[in-house]
């Protein structure tokens, strides 16, 4: 009989997280813009993020959607926030909460393999992303850190902006590893948005907390994040974005143009650089698969810049942004600080 299969011996061998400061790729991508298919459609992506970065006035809208965080792009958000060339990052809960949170807690990711017996993993209370194990044990722990963080808030409605600027404090309060996403735009000022934040450890924290404060309790309003996210487009009329995936992020990012002509703002301007990178695709009329060509028959993206990159995450966004860091266009460019914007009262002409 062959011996049963452990935890310990499944959770041995960590992700580790592409740094883009170690190689210059901009060669690389220069050449492969030169070439075809999707090689050149990513030479030209990369392209338009640093022309973002040239363009003192834009604000830069980075949105992450799908398992990125767990998949060892941590450094890579990280190096963006550090030297300025993100003011605003939109995404999934799970990026930010079960996936970065849950590292700044002192937790890993682990390499594993898609080829085992799920059942097996359920016993031994390991949670499965494709080819990546997690400590079901360990995200509890994350979920339970939600809780306490809720309950030390005084009670009322905050955006999800708001909840996760006070985990960017709990990580400095606490000690813990501020080689953090959500620690470094706590410190950078710049504002984190997850529309459908309960889909995630943050969801299981604040059920607890509601659960046993049934009568007054901390909420979370996705209309206060919208509204947000739109003052931004409002204060930084000139904005590019950087899609990861699709999803939630991507449209909520792309309706803020709509938003604001709503709120009586008819000169606001399309979002003039866009990027995305996605595997979905446009046939089903999916979300997470349309065009930005078809993003500006809604008035949402300009066409003059703007590029589709149809490649997995990890292999396309170390090279995209790595070409924008080693161009080094980004030198010189202002912390924008939009969290001390939000923070202060909205005040209407």
């Amino acid at each position: 009989m062959k011996p049963a299969v452990t935890k310990e011996a499944l959770l041995n061998e960590p992700v580790r997280h592409i740094d883009i400061k170690q190689l210059n790729i901009v060669p690389l991508v220069d050449q492969m813009g030169e070439t075809a298919f999707q090689a050149r459609n990513l030479a030209r992506a990369a392209s338009i993020l640093d022309m973002m970065q040239k363009d003192r006035e834009c604000a830069v809208i980075l949105t992450l959607a799908g398992s990125l965080i767990s998949a060892g792009l941590k450094q890579v958000i990280i190096d963006m926030l550090e030297n300025n060339m993100v003011d605003a990052i939109v995404s999934t809960g799970a990026n930010i909460v079960d996936q970065d949170f849950f590292e700044a807690l002192g937790f890993l990711h682990y390499k594993g393999t898609q080829f085992i017996d799920d059942a097996v993993l359920r016993d031994l209370h390991i949670d499965r992303i494709y080819d990546t194990f997690i400590d079901e044990d360990d995200l509890r722990v994350c979920d339970d850190t939600l809780a306490v963080i809720a309950d030390s808030m005084p009670h009322g409605p905050y955006s999800s902006r708001e909840f996760i600027e006070e985990m960017g404090r709990y990580i400095e309060a606490n000690n813990h590893d501020k080689n953090s996403i959500v620690y470094k735009a706590f410190e950078k000022g710049v504002p984190i948005f997850c529309p459908a934040f309960s889909d995630c450890s943050a969801g299981f924290g604040l059920v607890h907390h509601q659960w046993h404060n049934p009568e007054s309790h901390v909420t979370i309003d996705s209309v206060k994040d919208f509204r947000e996210l739109t003052r931004i487009k409002i204060e930084n009329d000139r904005t590019g974005i950087f899609m990861i995936g699709g999803g939630v992020p991507k449209n909520f990012t792309q309706d803020i143009v709509v938003a604001a002509e709503v709120l009586g703002y008819e000169d606001v301007s399309m979002h003039t650089y866009a990027v995305q990178i996605t595997v979905a695709d446009e046939r089903d009329g999916a979300l997470s698969g349309s065009t930005l060509k078809e993003a500006s028959s809604w008035g949402k993206v300009d066409t003059v810049h703007e590029q589709m990159v149809y490649a997995e995450a990890t292999i396309a966004m170390p090279l995209i942004a790595g070409y924008a860091y080693h161009k080094r266009n980004w030198e010189g460019r202002p912390a924008r600080n939009f969290n001390a914007m939000l923070n202060k009262p909205q005040v209407n002409p």
